[in-house]
């Protein structure tokens, strides 16, 4: 074949794949931009607060945003909720728990720094930080230990934190209503002010088919029941308060709620009642709380040693290394013969 003839050849093929509309999708598909994150795009779609009351896949998508695209939307802010519980079962005496949840969020949108704290009235509660890309977390009155392998534990405890009024609106089986009633003006933005009042119910969506719950061989145990009966029989009696939504960037500003459920007598093994109350707001909207990491923490470690700790604690040898750690030596293994 002449040198002619081959370059023809060539062309011709060259000139066939190009107009091949298959490939052309895929080099466009491979040398496109990348995607930006999710919670990025979901943070550039516009909510328009008014229409909360008349749209309820709006309402839903407001009081359910996520703590990552709030940021993306508002930028740094302060959010700090409160949570009372307060239970009553028979003629026992009420049961009460308070619950204090703190957020900062820095600059840097959904992969910027933050800290949070939980906090409850029986001594129990958390802290977990993100600086620089580096987590820390302790409980309560413990000390923070670097987390190197995270694995999304720091994003989960934001998105937990931050979702008080989610938690209340899923706890009254969606029944939160809202009902508008005009602008306020709150930390120097405008907002819409909502009524909330309890809406009627709805029929559960329909679940498919599922296997069995598996039962302990010895039956559930008292309070594991009490609390599944709770969840399955619990009936909403009222919820009352009222909801600020930023007129710019759709996110839920302060919230006031009181709400009231009971579980019917009969159907657990013995009738409850369940009386809460959240208030939240965000302060300090666009002011950075420049966040520095603990000044003293542990660092990251596979998983504490245990035996070999207390051990160790105690002035105890060791005579064999222990799942790893080196220990003082023991007597030599007889060779094989």
């Amino acid at each position: 074949m002449s040198r002619f003839k081959r370059s023809a050849l060539v062309a011709a093929l060259a000139l066939s794949a190009c107009s091949d509309p298959v490939d052309k999708a895929a080099k466009a598909r491979i040398f496109s931009a990348e995607d930006p994150p999710k919670v990025v795009a979901s943070a550039a779609e516009k909510l328009p607060p008014e229409d909360v009351a008349d749209n309820p896949l709006v309402a839903r998508r407001i009081l359910g945003m996520d703590a990552a695209e709030v940021t993306e939307r508002l930028g740094p802010y302060t959010y700090k909720a409160t949570l009372s519980y307060e239970w009553t079962t028979g003629d026992a005496p009420p049961v009460k728990v308070s619950e204090t949840r703190t957020f900062q969020a820095g600059p840097g949108g959904v992969s910027g720094d933050f800290h949070g704290v939980l906090e409850n009235s029986r001594d129990q509660g958390l802290e977990v930080m993100r600086v620089e890309g580096k987590v820390y977390a302790r409980n309560r009155y413990g000390t923070f230990r670097q987390r190197l392998r995270d694995r999304g534990m720091a994003e989960r405890t934001r998105t937990e934190l931050t979702g008080a009024i989610r938690d209340v609106d899923s706890l009254f089986q969606g029944r939160l209503q809202l009902t508008p009633q005009g602008t306020v003006i709150y930390e120097g933005r405008t907002a819409w002010r909502y009524d909330v009042k309890l809406g009627e119910a709805s029929e559960a969506p329909a679940v498919g088919n599922l296997p069995a719950v598996l039962d302990p061989k010895g039956g559930r145990d008292e309070t594991t029941r009490r609390r599944l009966a709770f969840f399955e029989h619990r009936v909403p009696q009222s919820l009352v308060g009222e909801v600020l939504v930023d007129a710019e960037t759709s996110v839920v500003l302060k919230v006031r709620l009181n709400g009231h459920l009971v579980v019917p007598a009969g159907k657990a093994a013995e009738g409850a009642e369940l009386r809460m109350s959240l208030n939240s707001d965000l302060s300090g909207i666009g002011q950075d709380p420049q966040l520095k990491p603990p000044e003293n923490f542990l660092p990251d470690a596979d998983k504490p040693q245990g035996i070999a700790d207390a051990l160790d604690r105690f002035g105890i040898p060791r005579n064999k290394a222990d799942g790893g750690t080196a220990g003082a030596a023991g007597p030599a293994e007889p060779e094989d013969e």
